[in-house]
């Protein structure tokens, strides 16, 4: 298909009274509508004639005037609450963990890192740099690095830990 003066001029003319590429398309006949869009750019056409579909501004409506007034403050849900925010955060107590006591270990329990075993505790105990530097060393149970005591200390329960950074954000 090619574009003849005549379909060029019958494009414009539609184009003008604002019908659609497509119902454009489908009136000149063996032509997509893709085609009619790029003839359309090619030849600058731009301007179209507004149809009297475009939608009106429609005027608002003020929100319940009569109606019982909700407070402006917090958000508000309505339905399922499973995830509903609670506005005001009551203040959780803070749980102060327990006061651990350092262990003291007698120089002849402490181990050295060629000295540990499956069964020793591994908990480091001072600066690596300085030659204090050593391991607990006691007895620990299968599975755990660690002893009773520094178990307590390395694993806490998660819902104290979220406690904790709650509390601290």
């Amino acid at each position: 298909m090619t574009w003849t003066d005549e379909r060029v001029e019958q494009l414009k003319k539609l184009w003008a009274e604002g019908l659609s590429a497509s119902r454009i398309a489908a009136e000149l006949g063996g032509v997509t509508r893709n085609a009619v869009i790029g003839k359309v750019h090619r030849l600058g056409l731009s301007g179209r004639v507004k149809t009297s579909t475009t939608p009106q501004q429609r005027p608002r409506r003020n929100a319940r005037p009569n109606g019982p007034q909700r407070p402006a403050s917090g958000p508000v849900t309505i339905g399922a609450t499973a995830l509903k925010v609670d506005p005001a955060p009551r203040p959780e107590p803070k749980a102060e963990p327990a006061p651990v006591e350092e262990l003291v270990i007698p120089i002849s329990e402490r181990a050295t890192i060629l000295t540990l075993t499956d069964s020793t505790c591994k908990w480091p105990i001072g600066d690596p740099g300085t030659a204090d530097f050593h391991f607990c060393g006691r007895r620990s149970d299968p599975g755990i690095p660690y002893c009773q005591h520094h178990a307590r200390i390395a694993y806490q329960p998660v819902s104290d830990r979220r406690r904790e950074k709650r509390a601290a954000g």
